[in-house]
């Protein structure tokens, strides 16, 4: 039998190397061999995407490469979600993702919904170039636990923290957390304007959440 490792490792390469059609057979035989979905989900597809986005990143893949390793991971999904019905009997925590106004780069916001949506998360997606004011709004509207905002540009950096007083304003501020990411962003940036935590790529961004939302237990082996 292969090693948890191993299969792990399959998972991931059937991602980066586009076999949308040979990694359903993985995921079952990485099931059938007793080890646990998430860590199938977060350690080997998402750790799969996340080498996608490196690649992506790195001018080696473009937006149709994209999109035959999404469509991988959602093969494998498709296997090993239904063994997470024990962890998903509780109520799905919401979050809310977008790029902030002023910015269009999106290929990091995209991975991130990807990846939280495969860990169980209810995604509400704005978009990019998103108005201030809309994520306050659709996390009132959702009554959402958790805010995910991104920027690529330094001058759209001081709209992140412009959401953050709308929280206050709205006496929201201890009800829905506040995660940021991107290129320009930092901890100490984070810090500063009172964000709840930072992640430098989408697999970090799922352990954030997770830890966030008091879930991280069930993430074996983390």
């Amino acid at each position: 039998m292969k090693s948890k490792e191993e299969l792990l490792k399959e998972l991931s390469d059937c991602v980066v190397e586009m076999k949308d059609n040979l990694v359903g057979g993985v995921a079952k035989e990485y099931i059938e061999a007793g080890y646990p979905a998430l860590d199938g989900i977060t350690e080997g597809l998402v750790d799969g995407m996340q080498r996608t986005a490196d690649l992506y990143e790195q001018e080696e893949y473009f937006i149709p490469e994209l999109l035959i390793c999404s469509d991988a991971m959602y093969n494998g999904l498709d296997v090993l979600r239904p063994h997470l019905e024990k962890t998903e009997s509780r109520e799905k925590h919401k979050v809310v993702i977008g790029v902030v106004e002023g910015d269009t780069h999106d290929i990091g916001k995209n991975l991130v919904r990807i990846m939280l949506e495969a860990a169980g998360y209810e995604m509400h997606d704005l978009g990019r170039d998103v108005a201030l004011r809309s994520f306050v709004d659709k996390a009132k509207e959702i009554k959402a636990d958790v805010i995910a905002m991104s920027t690529l540009m330094s001058t759209t950096m001081p709209g992140m923290s412009q959401v953050i007083e709308m929280l206050i304003a709205e006496g929201l501020r201890d009800k829905v957390k506040v995660i940021v990411g991107g290129a320009p962003i930092s901890p100490t940036f984070a810090q500063k304007i009172g964000a709840d935590g930072y992640s430098a790529t989408a697999v970090e961004a799922v352990k954030l959440v997770n830890r966030l939302m008091g879930v991280e237990s069930e993430k074996i082996g983390a």
